[in-house]
């Protein structure tokens, strides 16, 4: 059993504090990985805040973990000591299931086990990566690519993978007129995906303060949604839009600006209700939808597609004692585009 430093939140109101985590004993197919980075989701702050339902406090968050194999167990065949691998947004299903069968483990209709917040196999809460160790069974560790620093790589683990996922399913390519809601941690790295892809991609933010960064993700085109001028300008135009916010918008008005069957895609995941009109979807056989992340394949395929690309978010280091600091910085709006923790600073 290993002991590893953390940073722990103990109510929706509090600030992180030291901690210890006893992680298990290596089962036979256990990998423990010493965590390098670990970075900071906007669901990290909706799951500590208690906005997403009642939290067993207290709470280590963190599923975009990057670090080094330091130990296996004795049934172990895909990892060895030294390798460099990440964690994700689950650490296990039931594995039995018609959509596990499928690799769709993240759709697991028993539930998947996150890698916060839950309960494991064990009977124990799971805890996340803002901790100097975790222990993860084999078939939920990701290999990550030489060429991809592992401060990069952690928020590939959700960022890159919320986003490359539905990209992957709607068939984001050359042809496609692709809208991205949102320029934040999803948002940045949807452009650069969808651009990577060959589609052609469109921002939507609500002013044009980051047009310029944009632009060189890869968008064509940038418009403000302050300006109702937008809606009308892009009536009937994308045949997907992705949509990043983690807020209230007004869904009907992005719906209008989907051609023939095009599709609207949820991955950000506001606290409040969202509510679609029916009109909104019937005149031009619209779509809205929802997306999680991807299953253990996919989010490996991401990976390479990311190191074959030179795809990598766009980072800001931290320590581990700005976590609150960064929190209040990303519900500000005020990052470019994603937090990272060196773990080192633990």
């Amino acid at each position: 059993m290993v002991t590893a430093k953390a940073r722990a939140v103990h109510g929706p109101d509090q600030n992180f504090r030291e901690a210890e985590l006893k992680r298990r004993e290596l089962d036979t197919t256990d990998v423990l990985i010493e965590i390098k980075f670990a970075g900071i989701c906007h669901s990290d702050i909706h799951t500590a805040h208690g906005e997403w339902g009642e939290v067993n406090y207290p709470l280590v968050p963190g599923h975009e973990i990057a670090g080094i194999v330091t130990d296996v167990g004795e049934n172990v065949t895909k990892y060895k000591v030294g390798d460099r691998v990440g964690v994700g947004c689950m650490v296990d299903s039931c594995g039995e299931c018609k959509n596990c069968r499928e690799g769709e483990e993240q759709y697991c209709l028993k539930g998947n086990i996150p890698t916060y917040a839950g309960t494991d196999k064990y009977g124990e809460p799971t805890q996340g990566g803002y901790s100097t160790h975790i222990v993860v069974t084999e078939e939920f560790v990701l290999s990550i690519p030489e060429n991809i620093g592992l401060d990069e790589a952690a928020p590939l683990l959700c960022a890159g993978i919320t986003t490359f996922s539905p990209l992957n399913h709607w068939n984001a390519g050359p042809g496609k007129k692709v809208a991205v809601v949102g320029m934040g941690g999803l948002g940045h790295m949807a452009v650069k995906i969808a651009h990577a892809m060959g589609a052609e991609v469109t921002v939507l933010s609500r002013t044009l303060n980051k047009k310029e960064d944009g632009l060189k993700f890869g968008a064509k085109n940038y418009f403000a949604t302050s300006d109702e001028a937008t809606f009308t300008e892009l009536a009937g135009t994308f045949d997907l839009i992705i949509n990043t916010v983690s807020a209230k918008i007004d869904l009907n008005a992005y719906l209008s600006l989907l051609a023939l069957n095009g599709s609207l895609v949820n991955v950000g995941a506001p606290a409040e209700p969202l509510e679609v009109n029916a009109f909104s979807l019937i005149p031009h056989r619209r779509s809205f939808a929802g997306s999680l992340i991807g299953g253990i394949r996919e989010t490996q395929d991401m990976l390479n597609f990311c190191a074959e690309h030179n795809i990598a978010p766009s980072i800001e280091i931290i320590s581990a004692d700005e976590i609150d600091q960064a929190y209040k910085r990303v519900l500000d709006s005020d990052v470019k585009y994603r937090f990272v923790i060196d773990i080192s600073t633990m």
